[in-house]
C-alpha cells in the first residue's frame, strides 16, 4: 500500500512516467499544476520537467519551420514561467532549447547560401586562360610610361597581361598607341578550349524554382532531429552536473580543513563525498531550520530515500561519517559563534542571477556576511543550468515565501492574531558576499559569470 501510494504521488517521477502516453497539451496542463501548487520544487527536479517535456514538444512539432517551432517553444515556456515565475531555472532551459533551435536554423541558412552561390558562380561565364580580362590595357599620355610596362603576349593558347618591372623592360623598344589600342587576338584553339557557358535553362539541375531553393539540391533538412539531439544532450548534462563539479573538490578542499555547509544539497553532499574519499577535514553543518532541517538531518544520517532531488538515491546513502569524516551538526543560531574557526564555507545555491548574486535557502545571506566578517572565503557550487541571464532589479521579487506554521504553528492563534509571521524560503545574496563560483565548467570569479551566460544564452531569447 506505501509503494502504490508514493508512485501516485504528484511530482518528477509520475510526471515523467505519464509523459509518454499523456496528450502533449495535457502533459504541458499537468506541468503548470505541478509547479503552481510546488509539487515539483527544487531547481535540478523543474529543469529535467522542463527538458523532457520540451523534448515532448518538438518531437511532435509536424513542421520543419524554425520560425514556426520557436513560436511553439516559447508559447509552451511562457505557460510554465508564468506558472513559477521564480522558478528561474525553467526560463534557462527554454532559453537554451530556443537556443538549438536558431543555431540550427543559422546553419541551414548558411548552407543554403552556400549552394546558391555555388551554383551561380557555376552558371557564370568563364573567363580566359590565365583570368585576366580581354580589355585592351589604358594608354597613359598616348603611350605606357612609368615603371610597369602592360605588354601584351599572344600564344596559342589565350591572351593574357604581364606586368614587367622598368629594369627589365627599359631595354626594349615603347609600344606605340596604335599597338596597344589594337583589338585583342583570341584564337580558335583558345575558343575551343574555353567555351563560353550558356545561361541555365530551366529543365537544368542549377535552376532555382520557385520557392527560392535551387532544384537538384534536395529539401530542407528536418531541424528537429538535431534539436531533440541537443536536449538530449541537456538532459545527460543534468544528470551528470554533480559529477563533474565533484571532479574539482581535490583542488578545494585540503586536509584538516574545517568547512562549514548549510542545507541539504546534493551538490554540496557530493562534492563533500569526493574529497573525502583522499582527504581527512571536518565538516560543520548548519540545520537549515525551519524549512529544510528534517532534508539536512536525513542526509547528514544517510537516511535520503525520499530526496526528490536524487534520481539515483543508491549513490547518496553513504554519509561523510561513513568515510572517516567528522560531521557537527549545529543551530542556525550558532554560525557567526564557530566562524572564526572555519577555514572555508561552501553552499549550495537555487539559482545565480547575472550579477554574480545568488537565490539560496534562507540563511544563506546570514552565513556569507559572518564569512565575509571574519574574511572566511565563500564558496558556491552549481551547475550551469542555474546560471540565469535575469538581473535583479527586484530581489524582494526573487524571494518565496512558505507555510508560516512552519514558525509558529497553527494551535497559537492567539499570538498569530497579534504577530505577523512570515516564513521566506530564499534569500539573494549580493555578489560581493561570494568570492568563488564551482560549475561544472570549473571555477569562476563572480564578475566573470556573464561571459558564460552569454555563451549559454541568445540575446533574442533572454525575454522570450
Amino acid at each position: 500500500m506505501v509503494s502504490n501510494s508514493a508512485a501516485l504521488t504528484p511530482g518528477l517521477s509520475s510526471f515523467l512516467k505519464s509523459l509518454k502516453t499523456t496528450p502533449i497539451e495535457t502533459s504541458i496542463d499537468n506541468l503548470v499544476s505541478l509547479l503552481k501548487r510546488r509539487q515539483i520544487r527544487l531547481s535540478r527536479s523543474c529543469a529535467i520537467a522542463t527538458a523532457y517535456l520540451l523534448l515532448r514538444v518538438v518531437s511532435a512539432f509536424r513542421t520543419t519551420d524554425a520560425a514556426k517551432l520557436i513560436e511553439r517553444v516559447q508559447s509552451v515556456g511562457r505557460r510554465l514561467m508564468v506558472a513559477q515565475p521564480r522558478e528561474l531555472v525553467v526560463g534557462n532551459i527554454v532559453r537554451r532549447v530556443l537556443g538549438l533551435i536558431r543555431d540550427e536554423a543559422e546553419d541551414e541558412r548558411e548552407a543554403d547560401l552556400f549552394m546558391a552561390s555555388e551554383a551561380e558562380s557555376d552558371s557564370r561565364p568563364l573567363t580566359p586562360h590565365g583570368g585576366e580580362s580581354h580589355s585592351p590595357p589604358r594608354s597613359h599620355g598616348g603611350g605606357l610610361g612609368g615603371d610597369d610596362r602592360i605588354i601584351p603576349v599572344h600564344d596559342k593558347d589565350s591572351l593574357y597581361v604581364r606586368h614587367e618591372d622598368s629594369d627589365r623592360s627599359s631595354s626594349r623598344p615603347p609600344l606605340s598607341s596604335a599597338s596597344v589600342q589594337t583589338p585583342p587576338v583570341i584564337s580558335m584553339f583558345s575558343l575551343l578550349q574555353h567555351p563560353e557557358v550558356a545561361s541555365p535553362q530551366p529543365s537544368s539541375p542549377g535552376t532555382a524554382s520557385p520557392s527560392g531553393r535551387f532544384q537538384g539540391q534536395g529539401h530542407h533538412k528536418d531541424i528537429r532531429a538535431e534539436v531533440l539531439d541537443g536536449i538530449g544532450e541537456i538532459i545527460d548534462e543534468l544528470g551528470q552536473v554533480d559529477d563533474q563539479i565533484a571532479g574539482y573538490a581535490l583542488e578545494h578542499i585540503h586536509s584538516n580543513e574545517v568547512i562549514l555547509t548549510y542545507t541539504s544539497s546534493a551538490t554540496v553532499q557530493k562534492f563533500l563525498l569526493k574529497a573525502a574519499a583522499k582527504r581527512k577535514f571536518t565538516v560543520i553543518h548548519a540545520e537549515s531550520y525551519p524549512n529544510n532541517h528534517d532534508a539536512t538531518h536525513s542526509r547528514v544520517s544517510g537516511s535520503n530515500e525520499n530526496d526528490e532531488e536524487n534520481l539515483n538515491v543508491d549513490s547518496f546513502q553513504k554519509p561523510l561519517t561513513a568515510l572517516g569524516i567528522t560531521v557537527i551538526l549545529i543551530p542556525d543560531s550558532a554560525v557567526f559563534a564557530i566562524m572564526s574557526r572555519v577555514n572555508k564555507v561552501i553552499l549550495g545555491t537555487h539559482s545565480v542571477l547575472a550579477n554574480g548574486g545568488l537565490v539560496a535557502a534562507a540563511g544563506t545571506r546570514v552565513i556569507a556576511r559572518a564569512a565575509k566578517v571574519h574574511e572566511t572565503p565563500v564558496v558556491v557550487v552549481s551547475g550551469v543550468y542555474k546560471l540565469s541571464p535575469v538581473y535583479p532589479f527586484d530581489t524582494e521579487s526573487l524571494i518565496e515565501y512558505g507555510d508560516a506554521s512552519n514558525v509558529i504553528a497553527y494551535e497559537d492563534g492567539d499570538l498569530v492574531d497579534k504577530v505577523d509571521v512570515e516564513n521566506p524560503l530564499y534569500d539573494y545574496v549580493p555578489a560581493e558576499l561570494v568570492d568563488l563560483y564551482i560549475t561544472n565548467l570549473g571555477g569562476h570569479a563572480p564578475s566573470y559569470l556573464y561571459r558564460i551566460v552569454s555563451d549559454h544564452y541568445r540575446k533574442e531569447d533572454i525575454s522570450f
